[in-house]
């Protein structure tokens, strides 16, 4: 599921989609349940999106393409209008409902349904396996989560046979988490925890291709608000309790931290496992060069040129330039698309435009650097202190007390923010 506006992601979404934003210095967001299909075995993947579109098309068809002997693919399926119906996708069952049809093409008995913008490494095997033991109707993916930590998320109420009894949708009463707090049976059937903890869907569903068919016969938009709901007591809805790292990157703060905490010697998320690879385009980049620089917990992507600074936290993307004596504390650069010839760096230069990436002299913490941005000499960028909004004339955006540099923005020289 690729199709939605992202609002809180904003100014990372304001060209492309969520599932289109870059991570990790050389992959897409869309890359992790792409990845996680291929590696647990499922290769007929369709993707559906409606908004900024372009650049996750462009990811997707550059990246995978299949053998013509074991029958996968990854296929687009964007809003499109028909004899029925001629408006966007609703939500995420609305989505489904409306790309029924094509799913029919092929063979199945089993759905399984994935958020485009979640870091997580699941064996979906194992919740396929759950689903089927269980002679379940509709199987949910669920995480245990502190009852501090639960704030915006999907909850159920289990049996001790995982049987789902209740779901509610982001509830905010405290009454009503504490309410869906796991038994004590269950509890200690998992890791051990100071906190008492709640399931929390991830937005992870197995559906029975029939069970599918006629909940979605009818006019709801959303899996978690309402077609869960309506299911319960009629059909029979199990959960599959995951354990592992999961994060929703569902906001500017959350998409940063997550970048974040992979530059860590031992991160919880791990791009570095042989038996689950993450999958990505692949570029055929240049080696990346660094002279005489300063650097401390950073992951660089290939093709970056980096002279003379220090990094300290950060991650820099793919084709990222660093001039002398710019120093960067905890930023998430994303790189660049393309290598500006000499000719039109002059032709920039003289217009008063800097290069793609950073100049020399610059000052940056906290921030996210968007790709194709070029920011000028002696520029110092920090959120610190600040209200969220926008500085430097709307070059840059304050949001969740991060600084961001959108795509393709111009940050002229000896700018202070």
């Amino acid at each position: 599921m690729g199709g939605g506006r992202g609002t809180r992601l904003y100014p990372l979404t304001m060209e492309r989609c969520k599932p289109a934003v870059p991570l990790a210095g050389k992959f897409r967001l869309v890359d992790i349940p792409i990845s996680n299909c291929i590696n647990s075995g499922f290769n007929r993947i369709f993707l559906l999106t409606q908004f900024h579109t372009a650049s996750l098309h462009r990811h997707i068809q550059s990246t995978y393409h299949f053998d013509s002997f074991g029958g996968g693919f990854v296929d687009i399926l964007s809003a499109e209008q028909t004899e029925k119906t001629s408006d966007w996708y609703q939500g995420t069952a609305d989505a489904v409902r409306r790309n029924l049809v094509h799913f029919r093409t092929f063979p199945h008995d089993l759905v399984l349904i994935l958020s485009g913008d979640q870091l997580y490494k699941m064996d979906f095997h194992k919740v396929v396996e759950r689903h089927i033991a269980a002679k379940a109707d509709v199987t949910i993916a669920a995480i245990p989560f502190p009852v501090s930590k639960v704030e915006g998320l999907g909850l159920m109420r289990v049996n001790d046979d995982l049987s789902i009894a209740q779901f509610v949708e982001k509830p905010k009463d405290p009454a009503v988490i504490q309410s869906f707090t796991l038994s004590d049976a269950l509890e200690t059937t998992l890791s051990p925890s100071t906190e008492k903890r709640c399931l929390a869907s991830m937005g992870i569903y197995v559906f029975n291709r029939a069970v599918l068919a006629e909940a979605l016969e009818n006019s709801m938009k959303d899996f978690g608000r309402e077609v869960i709901p309506s299911l319960l007591n009629k059909k029979r809805l199990f959960a599959h309790i995951f354990e592992g790292y999961w994060e929703d990157i569902g906001t500017v703060r959350a998409f940063f931290e997550a970048n974040l905490a992979l530059t860590q010697p031992l991160p919880q998320f791990n791009f570095y496992d042989p038996l689950s690879k993450i999958y990505t385009h692949g570029r055929h980049l240049p080696a990346t060069k660094i002279n005489r620089c300063d650097i401390d917990h950073a992951l660089i992507g290939e093709g970056s040129i980096i002279t003379e600074a220090s990094l300290r936290r950060c991650i820099v993307g793919i084709r990222s330039y660093l001039g002398e004596q710019s120093r960067l504390e905890e930023v998430v650069m994303m790189g660049a698309d393309y290598y500006e010839s000499e000719e039109t760096q002059r032709a920039n230069v003289a217009r008063g435009i800097p290069q793609i990436g950073v100049a020399r002299g610059c000052r940056i913490r906290r921030a996210i650097i968007d790709k194709n941005a070029r920011i000028g000499e002696g520029c110092v960028l920090s959120p610190d202190g600040k209200p969220d909004g926008a500085y430097a004339g709307g070059a840059v955006i304050i949001r969740d007390g991060i600084l961001v540099v959108p795509k393709s923005g111009i940050i002229p020289a000896g700018t202070v923010v």
